[in-house]
């Protein structure tokens, strides 16, 4: 989802699409999402997020940390209510229609694009699979993603894009959470409000993390992230609150060899 940001385009000198080319170095998923539930899941969130009542609710009821939630949905759809994918996914947590929607009791396509409903399905569709996966978030989001039958109960070989998916979505928590890569760089600004504007789009995710690492080195204090939009495309974004912010960022990328139009 493109929020309402300032229309200006920023365009990439062709030299520096080259940064990409470096995969980067994958974290221990199982880890990061266990020290997540043993020491952060009881966090705040960092920023008022939309459908925030929806979400404080369902976290409530099925007994699961809110970021994760905002994290999958983040992750998922950027918070866009009518959302559909081309793998016939929908709403904002990217709910598949018919059948995951069917097993867990919504049989119209349009209860999809209520949120708070959409909302409640994906946070009973993450306990389920918690449950199945003894509480291994790490393999829940990658049944999530690529559904129960193909993620081994016993963790054995998980498909590349499911781990993928799972790293994803942890990116996406530590925004929810405003922690230090993040940087928390708005306060308590509404999320929805902050603008946001598209700097590249990849086919590969591996080279949109990539040149965010990079870019992120050579202009310390951008406030960059990257985006799955759909099948085969990756969008690396910059977020600003304001004018100033946006104008400020537009400096930064200048220095490190971005042309602003």
């Amino acid at each position: 989802m493109l929020k309402r940001g300032i229309p200006k385009i920023l365009r990439l000198l062709p030299v520096l699409l080259c940064v990409a080319e470096v995969q980067a170095v994958e974290p221990d998923l199982d880890a990061a999402w266990r020290d997540y539930s043993t020491t952060k899941a009881h966090v705040e969130p960092a920023y008022r997020f939309p459908f925030a009542n929806c979400f404080d609710a369902s976290a409530l009821q099925h007994g699961l940390p809110e970021t994760l939630l905002l994290a999958v949905a983040r992750g998922e759809s950027d918070f866009e209510a009518t959302a559909r994918s081309r793998a016939n996914a929908h709403g904002v947590m990217q709910i598949l229609w018919p059948d995951t929607a069917r097993h867990l009791g919504i049989h119209r396509l349009s209860e999809l694009y209520d949120p708070c409903t959409n909302i409640d399905a994906g946070a009973r569709y993450l306990k389920e699979l918690l449950a199945r996966y003894n509480g291994n978030l790490h393999l829940a989001l990658a049944a999530y993603n690529y559904g129960p039958n193909r993620i081994p109960l016993d963790g054995g070989v998980i498909p590349g894009g499911a781990n993928w998916y799972s790293g994803y979505i942890f990116r996406h928590l530590t925004y929810v959470l405003g922690d230090a890569e993040s940087r928390k760089p708005f306060g308590d600004a509404l999320y929805s409000e902050l603008g946001q504007s598209t700097l590249v789009t990849f086919a590969e995710p591996y080279r949109a993390a990539a040149f965010v690492e990079s870019l992120e080195q050579q202009a310390p204090g951008l406030n960059l992230d990257w985006f799955r939009r759909g099948i085969g495309k990756f969008e690396v974004v910059m977020t600003y609150a304001d004018r100033d912010e946006f104008d400020a960022n537009a400096r930064k990328l200048r220095g490190a060899g971005f042309r602003v139009d």
